[in-house]
């Protein structure tokens, strides 16, 4: 089993719960639970929600009535009723697809996530369909933080607005969050985000995680990325992020509509294991990512890891 060294900090198993639990282990998943203080940090996500309210039609070629809000909220609810410590976010993309935007101006989409309890979002390009006044004035809605460290709004209706990073606490455990952003220029229309400032997440992602670690004591750090799963062409994109940073261990992504079936596993600057993860659009899927930590551990021992991440909201 690999080791994941965190400074001493408590250590947690990457586990993606299913069918295959505990893979290569000698020990039942009970043996083992008996012989360690286990906390479960069990993280839902979406991504590119865009403004699909209801489920698709029953007709659809490809979703045949599948997706919506209400369907997701129940599934989050169901959750919750069986897990003690249950973080919620959201990847960007939240606004446009559906006549409910045109109407509303994504003030129905906050509010629906803020009913469902989501914990934190990014931004993603067509948030700022509306310009960014459109986004600044639905703001209000959202009862949940949005987070971007490499996007400046502080000559923009957005200024002290948006969050670099987020602290949540979970059964003693802190978990930091952060937020990136795809570039702007060449995607969206200069009109719709005035003077935000796009800078390179690369560098400013994985500093912010090691001060999130090192100065913040976090025993974890997740990365809300709307840059993209990954590309042929030579662009920054979740995979290329997961390749270059050494203290970010689970990217949340969005903007490529990839259903990943489950988090694909890369190694690290430091040959440490990170996941990404993405689940497709509209809703179809939440995502779901369990993680154990082991708060006795001091020796920096993996336990183990299983297979499998995402639900699909048409089982509700």
């Amino acid at each position: 089993m690999e080791e994941f060294a965190m400074s001493n900090r408590r250590e947690f198993i990457r586990t993606l719960m299913g069918s295959a639990a505990f893979l290569g282990l000698a020990s039942t998943p009970l043996e083992l639970f008996a012989k360690h203080e286990i906390i479960k940090l069990t993280i839902l996500h979406t991504n590119d929600v865009h403004s699909r309210i209801d489920p698709f039609p029953k007709n659809d070629p490809k979703y045949p009535g599948m997706g919506g809000a209400a369907r997701r909220a129940t599934l989050i609810k169901q959750i919750r009723a069986k897990e003690s410590n249950v973080l919620l976010f959201d990847a960007g993309d939240i606004f446009q697809g559906t006549p409910y935007f045109n109407l509303y101006g994504g003030e129905l989409e906050f509010k629906l996530m803020s009913e469902m309890g989501y914990d934190a979002a990014t931004i993603g390009n067509h948030d700022f369909d509306n310009g960014i006044e459109g986004l600044a004035k639905q703001l209000p809605h959202a009862n949940f933080p949005f987070l971007n460290l490499n996007y400046n709004f502080s000559d923009t209706p957005m200024a002290d607005s948006v969050l670099p990073y987020k602290i949540f606490q979970k059964a003693g455990l802190t978990i930091g969050v952060i937020g990136i952003g795809i570039e702007l220029a060449g995607l969206v229309d200069p009109k719709l985000y005035g003077n935000t400032i796009y800078s390179n997440p690369l560098q400013m992602a994985d500093d912010t995680a090691l001060m999130l670690k090192k100065n913040l004591k976090c025993d974890m750090v997740i990365c809300l990325s709307h840059l993209g799963y990954k590309y042929s062409e030579k662009k920054i994109s979740d995979e290329v992020l997961a390749q270059e940073s050494s203290y970010i261990d689970l990217i949340i992504g969005g903007h490529t509509h990839t259903f990943l079936d489950e988090p694909v596993r890369y190694k690290n600057k430091s040959n440490k294991e990170i996941l990404v993860a993405q689940v497709g659009w509209a809703g179809i899927r939440l995502g779901r990512v369990d993680y154990y930590f082991d708060v006795r551990s001091r020796k920096n021992e993996a336990l183990g890891c299983s297979v499998k991440i995402s639900e699909k909201t048409r089982a509700v």
